[in-house]
């Protein structure tokens, strides 16, 4: 997938039809993957790019900011006269202001668009705790079950606390196990979590959760990422 580096729109060239064409060839292949009800990364792309554009036109002032390059001490003397004429270059900064502003024009509708798949997927979530919850529910499974698909996608997930000076957030990493098949042995939720007390002996008592969805969906790019926050909502309701 074509994709928009971070400072997409203050690198040569700095022409608004230029830049028109490599945003809309962007945009065209996001619609592509939201027709698939593919989400990730795509949402999260066009979020990123959205804040990105609305800081920079905030404070035009700290441009060197958005321009996270890493640069030799050679070039150091070279980027800084570039950041100085852009800055003191009036007909480049409205070219800048006039691709920024058509930008988030049509970068918030794909937002608007994305975050209404991610809803509707959310809305056919539905997840259940299985077996008795352990005194540490941050480390244990996730049964995945994907709409139609036969058998139970199993992960490993680990939730962990960040905290910064402004906020503390949840992270989770998972890692995929196996999956069983539907069958005489394993015939429901409770008869996976034992097997995988049995043969997995390093989580002896494990929390497990199953998220079901009634549609198929993208595995990876959208049934996934939502399962792994579903949980997370879930679990930081216990804390």
């Amino acid at each position: 997938m074509q994709t928009l580096n971070v400072n997409w729109f203050v690198e040569v060239p700095i022409d608004f039809e230029h830049k028109q064409y490599q945003l809309l060839a962007y945009l065209q292949q996001i619609n592509a993957h939201f027709n698939h009800t593919q989400l990730y990364p795509n949402l999260n792309d066009l979020v990123f790019h959205y804040n990105n554009l609305k800081k920079f036109k905030k404070d035009k002032t700290m441009l060197e900011t958005s321009f996270p390059v890493r640069l030799s001490n050679i070039d150091v003397a070279a980027v800084t006269l570039t950041y100085e004429k852009i800055i003191n270059d009036d007909a480049m900064m409205q070219e800048i202001e006039q691709i920024i502003n058509y930008a988030t024009f049509k970068i918030k509708p794909a937002i608007k668009e994305g975050q209404e798949i991610h809803d509707f997927v959310e809305s056919h979530l539905a997840i259940s705790e299985v077996g008795v919850r352990p005194l540490y529910p941050y480390h244990g499974y996730l049964l995945l079950r994907n709409g139609g698909e036969r058998g139970v996608r199993v992960y490993e997930y680990q939730v962990t606390l960040f905290e910064n000076q402004h906020e503390k957030y949840r992270g989770i990493h998972t890692t995929f196990i196996t999956k069983y098949e539907w069958s005489f042995i394993y015939s429901s939720a409770a008869s996976i979590r034992k097997d995988l007390i049995q043969t997995r002996r390093e989580l002896p008592n494990p929390a497990v959760y199953q998220v079901e969805s009634d549609i198929t969906f993208p595995l990876e790019n959208t049934l996934l990422p939502l399962a792994k926050k579903t949980l997370v909502k879930t679990i930081s309701t216990l804390s």
